[in-house]
């Protein structure tokens, strides 16, 4: 909404396929080298991500690669073939713990960080990647990168003035959406909640455009463009206590985004789940992570480091989730 039409398209829609175009085992384990489990499960989760990995293994993205030195993409069409092909049960994600520091400046080989930090920040570099070497891109090209096209979806906030009813809109992209489950019991009553008109604290001043003077008003935040891979991040930190919300929080394997979105009439948006991460500990600063990812066989499996085990959805459904991660 009321952004310029790109000049040139980076990755043309067409060429993203959300089905897997080869079916074949799961990927391969992981090892674990000291407090890399969050390394690994965001790895194996982008891995089994069909439109991301259907690109990668096209090798697309190095035919007209110019970035010198480090690059995320070419780091991750190697350590996706790897995965996918290789007939190791478990491999070492060598070169993405050598590059780290490239990732993000905040982490450190060896010591314990955060899944969902790791995620952003290598989506981040992903980006960056698929930019590198053209600086001649408007701001709405660079925005057609196969990141973006896969990840990026669009929230509207709407304002209402409670006295004439006028209202304001405004649009944010994100590439993941972060949820507040301190009162919530399932996806769907948090999704619900965040969609529901709240009236304005006092201290947000909303100076109406109609009235030409402060008013009391609402606020309405939808999902006004949804991204073809939604991630969501269940917080499990409180953020008033800092110690851990560790209770279920129940999730579906097939999750309508038509409610929540702004324009509610229509078909059925339906995404499915296809990855989650989950954490264990009494604690966010210590503990271990695990994801669980359904394989292009249309199977489920635990990957917890090195070790990949098969499991039903049930399982997968019975997981404190922290991360969700749904495709349309």
């Amino acid at each position: 909404e009321g952004m310029a039409l790109p000049q040139r398209i980076v990755v043309p829609p067409g060429k993203i396929c959300m089905d897997w175009q080869q079916r074949q085992r799961p990927g391969a384990g992981l090892f674990n080298l000291g407090n890399t489990c969050y390394i690994n499960v965001i790895l194996q989760c982008l891995t089994h991500t069909a439109p991301l990995a259907n690109y990668l293994l096209s090798y697309e993205h190095r035919q007209s690669c110019q970035q010198r030195g480090f690059c995320m993409m070419c780091t991750m069409e190697e350590h996706v073939r790897k995965v996918l092909c290789s007939p190791a049960s478990a491999i070492l994600p060598g070169a993405v713990l050598r590059d780290l520091k490239f990732i993000g400046d905040e982490f450190e080989y060896g010591r314990q960080e955060n899944a969902y930090e790791f995620l952003r920040c290598t989506l981040s570099a992903m980006q960056r990647a698929c930019l590198s070497g053209r600086r001649d891109l408007d701001i709405s090209s660079q925005e057609t990168t196969i990141i973006y096209q896969i990840f990026r979806g669009f929230m509207k906030s709407r304002v209402t003035c409670l006295s004439c009813q006028a209202v304001v809109d405004s649009y944010k992209a994100f590439l993941d959406v972060s949820l507040d489950i301190r009162a919530a019991s399932s996806l769907t009553t948090v999704l619900e909640d965040c969609v529901t008109p709240k009236e304005l604290d006092q201290k947000e001043c909303f100076r109406c455009i109609k009235c030409k003077k402060k008013a009391a008003a609402s606020k309405r935040v939808t999902v006004h463009r949804a991204p073809r891979v939604l991630t969501l991040c269940l917080e499990r930190a409180d953020q008033r206590t800092g110690t851990k919300i560790s209770k279920f929080v129940e999730y579906p394997e097939y999750l309508d985004l038509r409610p929540y979105m702004s324009d509610t009439s229509g078909e059925p948006l339906l995404c499915c789940l296809y990855a989650i991460v989950v954490h264990s500990g009494d604690t966010c600063l210590e503990g271990h992570f695990l994801c669980y990812t359904k394989a292009s066989n249309g199977l489920w499996y635990k990957m917890d480091d090195e070790f990949v085990d098969s499991c039903d959805i049930h399982t997968v459904l019975g997981q404190q989730a922290y991360l969700l991660f749904y495709a349309r």
